[in-house]
């Protein structure tokens, strides 16, 4: 079993288009007030929370929320080492562990010493163009060169560690983290990795006449994805697409630190909730 992990310095933030995030969020800050507690709370975007966080106020993060709050969450807290715990306010919940009613629960094992942490692999990815690195994100789930509004399928090259992987003339390219296995790359066709690997996993978007199977890739290798027609965008963990042009490429390797998730129970939850979240229904 992990070593337990019992925070002393929390700060909450909610999800602002998530209805009833901040009533929640009040609370949670209530309740742990009345643990004695002095707890910041804020939207997810406060760039003076945000500001908090990178200088190292806080040792826990309570995000408020759906798995979108998880995805921002990660991208502050990672650099950071700042470990998250995610309370489920949305509708499908993969990356959380404490649903809505179970919070005052699940806080009281969290400050008797019964959560510990779990390491999730997170992205690099570059956009490069002629040399010259255009744009650099974080992904805890994915990055993804498609197509863009044309409805022509786009021809896309994966080099894996510089050597060529094959050709694809597909809709587009997912790369992603085994967390990020049971989002876009899911829907997609792609298989479920468990969360504590550290393989990218690649997973064609509608191919055509291309390979059609996910490939994933060894622990730490990295792919480039080089553009070989136009109209291709580049999207980051769901973020808006940006524009490629042809002989662009996205580099994509396993970032140098992770994002870290406060669990309760024993290891096995993931493949548990798993079979929850695949036989409801989202809508």
């Amino acid at each position: 079993m992990p070593d337990a992990f019992i925070p002393k310095r929390p700060v909450v933030v909610s999800y602002p288009k998530i209805p009833d995030a901040f009533a929640e969020a009040d609370l949670i800050v209530k309740f742990l007030k009345g643990k004695g507690f002095d707890v910041p709370q804020g939207s997810v975007y406060d760039e003076e929370l945000r500001k908090r966080v990178k200088q190292g106020e806080f040792d826990i993060m309570i995000a408020v929320g759906g798995d979108g709050t998880m995805l921002r969450a990660g991208h502050l807290c990672a650099p950071c080492g700042v470990p998250i715990l995610g309370i489920n306010l949305g509708r499908l919940g993969f990356l959380m562990q404490v649903e809505r009613g179970e919070w005052r629960e699940m806080f009281e094992r969290l400050f008797n010493g019964e959560a510990w942490i779990e390491n999730r692999m997170m992205l690099s990815a570059q956009h490069v163009r002629g040399g010259e690195v255009l744009g650099h994100w974080q992904a805890l789930n994915e990055a993804v060169v498609s197509r863009g509004l044309n409805l022509r399928p786009v021809r896309l090259a994966a080099s894996v560690d510089g050597r060529l992987l094959t050709t694809y003339v597909c809709d587009g390219l997912i790369a992603a983290t085994p967390t990020g296995s049971t989002a876009y790359a899911l829907a997609a066709g792609g298989p479920i990795l468990p969360p504590d690997l550290r393989n990218i996993l690649i997973v064609p978007i509608a191919p055509h006449l291309s390979v059609d199977r996910a490939v994933v890739l060894a622990e730490g290798s990295s792919i480039s994805i080089i553009v070989k027609s136009d109209n291709s965008v580049v999207s980051v963990d769901g973020q808006p697409p940006l524009p490629l042009a042809e002989d662009d490429h996205v580099d994509v390797r396993a970032a140098e630190y992770a994002a870290k998730f406060v669990r309760f129970g024993d290891p096995g939850y993931f493949y548990r909730n798993l079979n929850a979240h695949m036989n409801q229904p989202h809508i």
